[in-house]
């Protein structure tokens, strides 16, 4: 544990309680060109106006960084891939480094020290979801920059479905360990 996180002053630790509330952080969303709720063609709705992408970074020593999601946030309380919705004219590789970036502090925020390696879209004609897979090229450490996450941590992939996973990452991991296999 860092002495950021140990600290109930740091940024990292108010994010994190703020990420336990069910209550949405005051200043929060609508922020980006991207900010809002859309249906998609399944009936349901979903976050980000031009879509939404997650970056599944994995780190071939420690597995793939997961994100705790704040309860307030879509499906509250379970883990994930950093993301979130794309800005106007963002491409979903660009937007999935972002949010990363945004959210864990990973990878650097020109995307650098990762390798791209597949996307998957979930494609739902008004509404899509990218899942840009990576590689780590160096060591990243996570931190919790904002009070979306109420935890990160690299898990190994055979213990993913250990997690009580985002059912959109449960219902994609059996394809997404497919696209990734070939890599590691």
């Amino acid at each position: 544990m860092s002495s950021s996180e140990s600290d109930p002053n740091s940024a990292a630790e108010r994010n994190a309680q703020a990420a336990k509330s069910t209550r949405l952080p005051a200043g929060r969303p609508p922020r980006r060109s991207g900010d809002g709720w859309t249906y998609g063609s399944d009936g349901k709705k979903h976050w980000g106006l031009n879509g939404a992408a997650g970056l599944m970074l994995v780190d071939p020593e420690r597995g793939v960084l997961m994100q705790h999601r704040a309860l307030w946030s879509v499906e509250g309380g379970t883990w994930g891939f950093p993301g979130g919705a794309r800005d106007m004219g963002e491409s979903a590789v660009e937007a999935a480094v972002r949010e990363s970036w945004e959210e864990a502090g990973v990878p650097d925020q020109d995307g650098s020290g990762i390798e791209i390696l597949e996307t998957h879209i979930l494609d739902l004609d008004t509404w899509s979801y990218t899942t840009v897979i990576a590689k780590t090229l160096r060591r990243f450490d996570a931190v919790i920059n904002d009070p979306e996450s109420i935890q990160l941590s690299w898990v190994p992939l055979d213990e993913l479905n250990d997690y009580e996973l985002h059912p959109g990452v449960a219902s994609a991991l059996p394809t997404l360990l497919e696209l990734l296999r070939p890599h590691l």
